[in-house]
C-alpha cells in the first residue's frame, strides 16, 4: 500500500521580495518557495498561497486539502481579512496543523489562537543565535544535536505574551544577552501548532538545513493523526439512572 503523502501549504506575505533589493536577492522567488522545494524533496505534497492571491490562496477547496499550513507573515498582517482568518481559525480547531514562523507571531490568526497579544522584545542588529534543544526527545528535534548556530539574525527577546506552551522544544540565546522561548507548541482543538521563531527575511535562515529540518520535523508532527470526532451535546446515560 502507497503511504499518502502530507498535503502542506506555505503561506508567505511575499511583500518583502519585491520591495527590498537586499531581500530580493536572498529570496528571489520569495521564501515560501524555498520552504515549499525542500519539503517537496522531503516526498510531501506541497503547494503555496500569498497575500495578493484571491482569498490570499486561502479558498475553502485549497484549505480542505490542507493538513498542515505554514505561515510567514510580517508587515502586512492587517491586510489578511477577518473572512480568511475565520476558516484558517476553523480548520485548525477540526485538525489541520498550524506552523507559525517568525514574525508570524503578530498574525492575526496567531493571536486568535492564543487569545493575547502574543508581543515580545525585538532588535535587528544581525546578532548570533544559539537555539538550544531543551527538549531533546520531542520527535520535533529529531536529527538537531544540542542546538542550532545562526551567525545573523534578528533578535527576539522575553517577555513573549503567549499562554504557557504545552512543550517549549528550543530556547535561544543572542549574543546581547537575552534569551526567547523559539520551539513552543500548542494543541487548539483537534488541531496541532508549533511557534518557531528563526527566519528574518533579510537573514539566509531558510537555507540552513538544520532550520529546515525542525520544519520539516514540525509538518510530519503537527498532521492531523485521525478522523475522530468529538461528542458533544445531550446524551443518554451509560447506565440505568434512578
Amino acid at each position: 500500500m502507497v503511504k499518502p503523502s502530507t498535503r502542506v501549504t506555505v503561506w508567505n506575505e511575499f511583500r518583502h521580495e519585491q520591495t527590498n533589493e537586499t531581500v530580493r536577492n536572498i529570496y528571489p522567488n520569495g521564501i515560501h518557495d524555498v520552504i515549499a522545494n525542500y519539503l517537496h524533496d522531503k516526498e510531501m505534497e506541497v503547494s503555496t498561497a500569498t497575500l495578493d492571491e484571491r482569498e490570499h490562496g486561502l479558498t475553502d477547496e485549497v484549505l480542505n486539502g490542507t493538513d498542515v499550513l505554514i505561515w510567514w507573515g510580517h508587515m502586512a498582517h492587517n491586510e489578511v481579512t477577518d473572512e480568511v482568518v475565520n476558516k484558517v481559525h476553523k480548520r485548525v480547531l477540526d485538525g489541520m496543523g498550524l506552523i507559525v514562523l517568525h514574525s508570524g507571531h503578530f498574525s492575526k490568526i496567531f493571536k486568535k489562537l492564543m487569545g493575547t497579544t502574543c508581543n515580545l522584545k525585538w532588535r535587528d542588529a544581525s546578532e548570533k543565535e544559539r537555539l538550544w534543544v531543551v527538549n531533546p526527545s520531542h520527535p520535533i528535534a529529531a536529527g538537531i544535536g544540542d542546538y542550532i548556530e545562526l551567525e545573523e539574525e534578528e533578535m527576539y527577546g522575553e517577555f513573549f505574551d503567549i499562554p504557557n506552551p504545552e512543550e517549549v522544544v528550543f530556547t535561544s540565546w543572542f549574543t546581547g544577552g537575552e534569551v526567547f522561548r523559539s520551539g513552543c507548541t500548542f494543541t487548539r482543538g483537534k488541531g496541532k501548532i508549533f511557534y518557531f521563531r528563526p527566519g528574518h527575511e533579510a537573514n539566509p535562515t531558510y537555507y540552513n538545513e538544520k532550520i529546515m529540518r525542525v520544519i520539516a520535523n514540525a509538518v510530519s508532527w503537527a498532521k492531523p493523526s485521525g478522523n475522530y470526532a468529538f461528542n458533544f451535546g445531550n446524551v443518554a446515560p451509560l447506565e440505568s439512572l434512578r
